[in-house]
């Protein structure tokens, strides 16, 4: 088959106007590049698609040869399914434009725009939609599996504002959808990942952010975990949607505003972020200084956009990462005595913790007005996630997040992660995440994937 895709590839150039890589041409190793450095695939065609018409010519391609057919955004997704040995990848990364409509409050972003790409377009104009935590993420994964952000208690996930798409589906057919024009797909396109086709431009409603927030951030001991995490829990029912208020388990950064003998220690960083007055953010400082012993602190206000990039250099591109996330419905005397005894245990310093806190916006939408898993209730987003630069070091901390998620499990809402969160894509995790939602997702599926063409992801398989 190899020989004959070899052949064949010069009919897909002139067919396509993107470019065509394969394994000898001198841009293929950027072009297969992911996040995750545990991951060093092959696929046997890379297709940088410009539009939608050359994604059906590639889908076409792959379709008629039968090969495995991938999607790479960002490149971002810890799974690394964007690329497979032998397979045609799909390369939206040439498709980033973003144009803003400041008066309308809607941005059109092509499926291989990164946040970076998305937050520059939309902050020209003091308006932003809920993304994630690194700027180099792709929007196409992000939204399609739901979206969690710096915005979400103020705005909700992503995916709830997202107000239209444009599809190429597995038969080529390049559809627009949105609530009225194919509300199913539509539907199962907000949460349900990357299984019903290929989106080529998401186009979602704006909300004024910024071009100033108001940022603070204390570091506070590992000793202090069980009298800051109920502090946590006191304080989230408590904020005005103006207000977020992140706890993360990390080692100290070296930045200037941090002592040097603090850096690289192991510490709970707390992390305030106010949309409002800056009295009302100091207001939220001050109690938390009152509360709970603090090493150092930080407060300034800060460009939306620096505050998308804050935590870059947390995840270096190419590291070695594997993650699993878990969801609470709080933060209980039992799953905060889990995270004091396992979060000392990891070895990297780059591997950590993240408390998303789902409340306020997120918790207003509908448990069925989208196909994403999980409850609407008010609750966290746990994420254990090891990282290292080392590759040999990856087993112990694939070892310290798997032993701290089934220490967590039984004070959890279940094995039903976040779908983003997922690193094993095995078929009972993703029918755990879906739940009763799994049923209508896979018959969706089966009306515009039939032959399971989108396969090489978090899969639901067709009714």
């Amino acid at each position: 088959m190899t020989q004959t895709i070899s052949d064949d590839l010069e009919g897909l150039r002139a067919a396509m106007t993107g470019s065509v890589f394969a394994p000898d041409d001198d841009d293929y190793d950027q072009a297969r590049s992911l996040f995750n450095g545990e991951f060093d695939r092959r696929p046997a065609v890379i297709a940088r698609c410009s539009g939608p018409d050359d994604v059906a010519i590639a889908l076409a391609f792959g379709r008629e040869r039968g090969m495995e057919i991938t999607v790479r955004g960002g490149g971002h997704g810890t799974a690394g399914s964007a690329a497979k040995d032998g397979a045609l990848m799909i390369d939206l990364s040439g498709l980033n434009g973003v144009t803003v409509d400041p008066a309308a409050r809607r941005a059109r972003a092509g499926g291989g725009a990164t946040l970076a790409d998305l937050d520059a377009a939309t902050q020209e104009h003091g308006l932003a939609v809920t993304g994630g935590k690194i700027s180099n993420t792709g929007i196409g994964g992000l939204t399609l599996g739901g979206g969690m952000g710096w915005l979400t208690r103020k705005l909700g996930l992503t995916i709830d504002n997202l107000v239209a798409a444009e599809v190429v589906t597995a038969d080529g057919q390049i559809l627009r959808t949105s609530e009225s024009e194919h509300p199913d797909l539509f539907w199962a396109l907000r949460g349900g990942g990357g299984n019903f086709g290929v989106v080529t431009e998401f186009e979602y409603r704006l909300h004024e952010v910024g071009p100033l927030i108001q940022f603070g951030m204390f570091l506070v001991d590992l000793d202090q975990g069980v009298e800051l995490l109920r502090l946590n829990r006191r304080l989230q029912p408590t904020l005005s949607t103006d207000l977020t208020i992140l706890v993360s388990g990390v080692n100290a950064p070296p930045a200037p505003f941090v002592p040097t003998e603090l850096h690289f220690r192991p510490v709970y960083a707390v992390v305030v972020v106010g949309y409002g007055s800056a009295e009302q953010h100091a207001e939220q400082m001050a109690q938390i200084r009152e509360a709970v012993p603090v090493l150092t602190e930080f407060a300034s206000p800060m460009p939306y956009v620096q505050l998308q990039r804050l935590l870059d250099d947390s995840a270096p591109w190419g590291a070695h990462c594997y993650e699993k996330a878990i969801y609470l419905d709080d933060l209980t005397d039992g799953a905060i005595a889990v995270v004091s005894e396992h979060l000392p245990r990891k070895a990297s310093p780059l591997s950590l913790l993240h408390f998303y806190p789902l409340s306020g916006a997120y918790a207003e939408v509908g448990d069925d007005d989208t196909a994403l898993g999980g409850s609407r209730s008010a609750r966290y987003g746990v994420f254990i996630v090891g990282l290292s630069t080392d590759p040999a070091a990856l087993p112990a901390e694939r070892e310290w997040v798997r032993t701290f998620w089934d220490a967590l499990l039984p004070h959890s809402a279940g094995a039903a992660g976040y779908v983003n969160g997922l690193t094993d894509y095995a078929d009972e995790r993703v029918r755990a995440v879906y739940g009763p939602k799994y049923q209508r997702l896979a018959e969706i599926k089966a009306t515009y994937d039939p032959t399971n063409v989108f396969r090489g992801n978090a899969n639901i398989t067709p009714a």
